[in-house]
């Protein structure tokens, strides 16, 4: 691997405010947005992404004040989603100061709005980002994991490799792939997950979901992630992004 991993803090928003929950529930209050974006900033994260965790349930866009004020006070990149569901969507959060901008449920809804989003702006600004659990129940897929929306509430039966091959081909940049079975977990990342993704597309694979050591950051590169993704270790202080970068460059793999 010569291009350099990725460490990628994360603020889940709500209502203003940074939160943290397990499974996406019992969410707890980490802090105001805009600060944690400063304290990573100074820990040369690569990245921050911002998503607003109640924009698609509530039906609303994501809070662009937040963003703006952000951007204006972080030189991090910034990939911001959360309720985006048009060109528009994306061409205001741009103009707000994201670097790259997140679809997930809209896209899962109307596949087309990837490449109308690709079309206008680029491939290098389109995240997708992929929800996904082990399927359960009646759900059978051929991978074994399905794409769900709303945060982890709601199961859609598509399975997610045959999405994010899709998703590929229709223009999109990067993959962001969350494990709703680890989020908040800190039990390690879904690495068969990730293997199976690395394995279908070519374009960069953020992993996320599960964090809990800097070893399960190891993991997860060495399984196929060009990025690690995580919250709750950051926000509440496990340890900082320099601590994760030491761990990749003492498992000899290639960090900024």
């Amino acid at each position: 691997m010569s291009v350099a991993v990725r460490v990628i803090p994360c603020l889940d928003v709500d209502a203003g405010r940074v939160v943290k929950g397990v499974n996406f529930e019992n969410l707890r209050d980490a802090g105001d947005p805009v600060e944690l974006a400063h304290r990573y900033d100074d820990e040369r994260a690569d990245e921050v992404t911002f998503l607003d965790v109640s924009a698609s349930t509530e039906g609303r866009a994501t809070t662009k004040e937040i963003v703006s004020r952000t951007a204006e006070e972080v030189f991090v990149p910034l990939t911001v989603g959360g309720g985006v569901r048009s060109v528009d969507d994306v061409d205001a959060l741009l103009r707000a100061g994201a670097d790259k901008v997140g679809v997930n449920t809209a896209a899962i809804a109307r596949p087309e709005l990837i490449a109308e989003i690709a079309q206008r702006f680029g491939s290098q600004v389109l995240v997708l980002s992929v929800d996904a659990r082990r399927t359960r129940g009646d759900t059978v897929t051929p991978s074994g994991f399905e794409v769900t929306t709303h945060g982890g509430r709601r199961g859609t039966g598509i399975d997610t490799l045959e999405w994010v091959r899709q998703a590929e081909r229709l223009g999109v940049g990067e993959v962001l792939l969350n494990s709703i079975d680890a989020d908040g977990t800190s039990a390690g990342f879904d690495l068969e997950m990730i293997a199976q993704v690395r394995s279908e597309v070519r374009v960069p694979l953020i992993a996320s979901g599960g964090a809990g050591s800097t070893e399960h950051f190891v993991e997860a590169a060495r399984a196929g992630a060009d990025a690690l993704l995580a919250a709750s270790v950051f926000h509440f202080g496990t340890f900082t992004v320099g601590a994760v970068k030491d761990a990749l460059r003492a498992a000899g793999l290639p960090v900024r």
